[in-house]
């Protein structure tokens, strides 16, 4: 396996190199929004663990990030007024991965909705921070 590359944008971001739209963090995890949003809501959920993906994280952090991704999975699903959620963890280039630290993708979904495409642009930051504000206020109350 590739080795992790401490320099990868997620890592960065954990370490204050970069901002973030942070929404909830703890000992083991940090949830950000997506800058490239596929819907309105979506969030990543990291491990502060150094590690590239589900093939090479450690189980306890592992179990971290599954916690973490079901209390975002149930908060987006309020926050939004979503009928559903897609959770996606892609392994490796080949499996979709581009930024390679560990990560879940948390999309809150709504009937007869497409996802948007990944087209690379960032959102507007206003964008972001709204529906920053309703996960991190549904996030509070859970």
């Amino acid at each position: 396996m590739t080795p992790y590359d401490p320099d990868n944008i997620f890592a960065k971001i954990l370490k204050g190199d970069l901002p973030s739209e942070t929404v909830y963090e703890d000992d083991a995890t940090v949830v950000i929004m997506d800058i490239m949003p596929r819907t309105t809501g979506h969030a990543l959920v990291l491990p502060r663990e150094a590690s590239r993906n589900i093939l090479d994280i450690s189980p306890e952090a592992l179990a971290a990030c599954v916690k973490t991704v079901q209390k975002v999975a149930k908060a987006a699903k309020a926050a939004y007024e979503a009928d559903g959620v897609t959770v996606q963890h892609f392994v490796e280039g080949a499996g979709g991965q581009m930024v390679f630290h560990t990560h879940w993708h948390v999309l809150p979904r709504f009937e007869g909705v497409a996802l948007r495409p990944h087209s690379g642009e960032m959102a507007p930051a206003e964008e972001i921070q709204a529906a920053a504000a309703k996960l991190r206020a549904a996030l509070s109350g859970a």
